[in-house]
């Protein structure tokens, strides 16, 4: 708990489908033996029982790079609500109102975080009178016809011992970049992005909204492994889907211990309120998709509450996992000798000369040297093509993690030189240059135009009219013609919708 709160494609051979169901499904436990210390695989979608049903809460991958077009400050990206449907409305993806979404900063190596940024959101409507997230094109955050809007602020914690000793508010009613509801509510996505960054007066940046999600892979190993036959791997799974995203971008020298201590180790975790008021942690991350295959069923809402200091308490998952026995069974790979001491220097520690802090105590954290300097070319294989800047020295949005996995558990760091993957290399959007450098979000409308309308100013824009908010303008005049304009059609619609919030009336209950 945290301690502030109140409470290529085609066929390859049986070993590479083995890979393949190791990082794509999760850490590669039982290959990680070869991998350098500090690095994981994947992504951490739906990880745990309980936090699978809570979407807004779930927080699906961390990223930490010394940013590219700015190197003396380092970039962390948190993502949260996987899956979300780019057409998911009327009720698009918003933060929760009572939980609170953390970013914790261990610059000594200790397992305890000196730093802790915390983002909590509000959210606005204008007219509660309408089933529309907006009545009209959007042409700014703060266009009347944005009817759902939210905001956040921002806080500075630094801890001592898990003890607060100052607290400084760094923003104050941020507005967040809206969900991306289609071209003709949103014609300039673009422009709504860059009014949600926000300069602060520490010399950060931080940036809060949907986005394209940043993690590549194909994730149907989980159709008995990769259609039983490798026939299915070469599709980027989350292509399509967008997340939230909280992104802050930071002068180093706020974060590091000192410029003799350039490490630091990262990971977020999400709070929610109960019933009592007090605030319990429900999500954590730090490298990815630690949760998932390393942790038995038994733990990992347990793992999910936990703080990276009590890390011991899983220490038996990692010397004794489940997995090599696994693959043992099933496709006859003998599985190493355990106990699996080699695995805590991986899982918990951070690459000797690399990313590793000097009195390190094991544990759970992302790692990232801030001293090494982005490169002009980035690696998508990072420190394996011997870029260090890249995975698992941090994360950056590029790295492909998983291609990584893969090559290091057939021995690439011990002279078996392979060119394992899953064939999908990039994302399928560009990251842009300069921060968020997160790809806009797919829109919710982006198929072609019904027939028998234009891309002009038609029916579709011109019903919010109708809606608009008390105190606005247009009269009963306005409000005619555009019922008549709409016919029965939009009146057809009126009445689907109001069926349908009184049926959700009917069936809410309270947490």
């Amino acid at each position: 708990m945290t301690p502030i709160s109140k409470s290529g494609a085609g066929r390859r051979s049986l070993v590479t489908l083995v890979c393949g169901a190791l990082a794509a499904g999760g850490l590669a436990a039982a290959g990680v033996a070869t991998l350098e210390p500090g690095a994981a695989s994947a992504s951490s979608h739906r990880e745990a029982p309980l936090i699978s049903g809570d979407p807004q809460y779930d927080n699906t991958d961390v990223y930490a790079f010394v940013s590219p077009d700015k190197p003396d400050t380092t970039t962390i990206i948190a993502n949260w609500i996987p899956f979300e449907d780019p057409a998911g409305g009327p009720n698009f993806y918003t933060f929760a109102e009572d939980a609170q979404y953390d970013i914790h900063v261990d610059n000594n190596g200790d397992a305890q975080g000196e730093l802790l940024f915390r983002y909590t959101f509000k959210t606005h409507t204008k007219n509660k009178k309408t089933f529309l997230y907006n009545t009209g094109a959007v042409e700014s955050l703060d266009d009347p016809d944005l009817n759902v809007t939210q905001s956040y602020d921002l806080e500075l914690f630094k801890l001592h011992n898990q003890r607060v000793v100052s607290k400084t508010k760094l923003a104050d009613d941020v507005p967040v970049a809206p969900s991306n509801v289609g071209k003709a509510s949103m014609p300039n996505y673009g422009k709504l992005r860059k009014e949600a960054i926000h300069e602060l007066s520490s010399g950060a940046t931080t940036f809060a909204g949907q986005a394209d999600d940043p993690f590549f892979l194909d994730l149907r190993v989980f159709d008995l492994l990769y259609g039983g036959n490798l026939s299915e791997v070469g599709r980027d799974t989350l292509k399509g889907y967008n997340v939230n995203s909280i992104a802050l971008q930071v002068p180093t020298d706020m974060i590091t211990e000192s410029a003799e201590q350039p490490i630091v180790g990262i990971w977020s975790t999400t709070q929610r309120k109960n019933a009592q008021g007090y605030y319990s942690q429900v999500s954590r991350l730090g490298n990815p998709l630690v949760n998932e295959v390393v942790n038995p069923i038994e733990d990992k809402d347990k793992f999910n509450a936990s703080a990276p200091w009590n890390d011991a308490d899983f220490l038996d998952n990692v010397t004794n996992p489940e997995l090599p026995k696994l693959i043992e069974a099933i496709y006859k790979i003998k599985a190493p000798a355990e106990p699996r001491n080699d695995l805590v220097d991986v899982f918990l520690k951070g690459v000797e000369g690399l990313n590793q802090p000097p009195h390190v105590r094991p544990a759970e954290e992302l790692r990232l040297n801030t001293s090494i300097k982005p490169t002009h070319d980035p690696k998508r294989l990072g420190v394996l093509d011997g870029d260090n800047a890249g995975f698992p020295n941090g994360r950056r949005l590029s790295d492909d993690v998983l291609d990584a996995a893969l090559q290091v558990v057939e021995g690439e760091l011990v002279g078996s030189k392979n060119d394992l993957g899953d064939a999908v290399d990039k994302n399928d959007k560009k990251f842009g240059k300069s921060f968020p450098y997160l790809a806009n979000p797919t829109a919710g409308s982006r198929g072609a135009l019904a027939k028998g309308t234009s891309g002009g100013n038609d029916v579709r824009n011109q019903l919010g009219d109708a809606l608009q908010p008390a105190g606005t303008s247009g009269g009963m005049d306005d409000t005619t013609l555009i019922a008549a304009s709409a016919g029965a059609g939009a009146a057809g619609i009126a009445l689907v919708g109001a069926g349908l919030m009184w049926w959700r009336r009917m069936r809410t209950r309270p947490y």
